[in-house]
């Protein structure tokens, strides 16, 4: 049976977020996979940043951090990297954009152990671009007009705003964007900064500090943490 997964709207490896860390890889394999995929445009420094701060965060956890560094889909499809995947208790896809991290890794083989490591029992973890690469359906924020890209379909119903109470300030008409382009039985929710979206055992939980928006055409309701949504399934 898959193990938890959880879309996080910010705060990936943060003191923050260290009790739902906790909380995903408790139980499992003390072996923290840290992807920062989504950073790798931006250079060899913010990887870097990212490799630190996964370190630590797996220093305050007690269980082993294991940076598994993907910048192209040569290395993607590489099996000795994909193979470092393998054993993990919890998996996580860092934040930075969104549609690189969809289109370095669907149809990897890193994609493949990914998924096949979260169905054979470990926590799977996306925050912000990490989250929305988790879904089918993947837009550009920071580039609007740019078409949308295919993700890596793990929660294939659902379309994920990150930072959603800071994004609705800077952008207004987001929410509006979404549910003009989502088909019917897809949900849309919109997850604020240190908030997760949790699903475990078959349902979806809210974690952290904020709230979880799901938004309708003719309106939007919020759940505080501890808050039990009704969306679809995880497939």
């Amino acid at each position: 049976m898959p193990g938890p997964l959880a879309l996080v709207g910010s705060g990936e490896y943060l003191p923050v977020m260290a009790e739902l860390e906790r909380s995903l890889i408790s139980g499992r394999p003390p072996r923290y996979v840290q992807i920062p995929t989504a950073a790798a445009h931006e250079g060899a420094a913010s990887l870097d940043r990212w490799i630190e701060l996964g370190r630590l965060q797996a220093e305050r956890l007690g269980v082993e951090a294991v940076p598994v560094v993907v910048r192209d889909r040569a290395e993607a499809d590489d099996p000795e990297v994909a193979s470092q995947i393998l054993g993990a208790g919890l998996i996580y896809l860092s934040g930075g954009s969104p549609t690189l991290l969809a289109e370095k890794l669907r149809g990897t083989a890193v994609a493949a152990a990914i998924e096949a490591t979260w169905r054979g029992g470990a926590a799977l973890a996306g925050c912000s671009a990490g989250a929305m690469a988790l879904t089918s359906w993947v837009p550009s924020l920071r580039k609007p007009g740019h078409e949308p890209v295919h993700g890596l379909g793990l929660v294939p119903h659902l379309r994920v705003i990150p930072h959603f109470d800071r994004f609705e300030r800077w952008m207004p008409d987001l929410a509006g964007r979404y549910l003009a382009r989502a088909p019917e039985g897809t949900a849309v929710v919109g997850i604020d900064e240190d908030t997760a979206l949790v699903w475990d055992q078959g349902r979806w939980t809210v974690r952290g500090l904020r709230e979880v928006w799901l938004l309708r055409t003719d309106g939007r309701t919020a759940y505080g943490v501890g808050a039990v949504l009704e969306l679809p399934p995880v497939p």
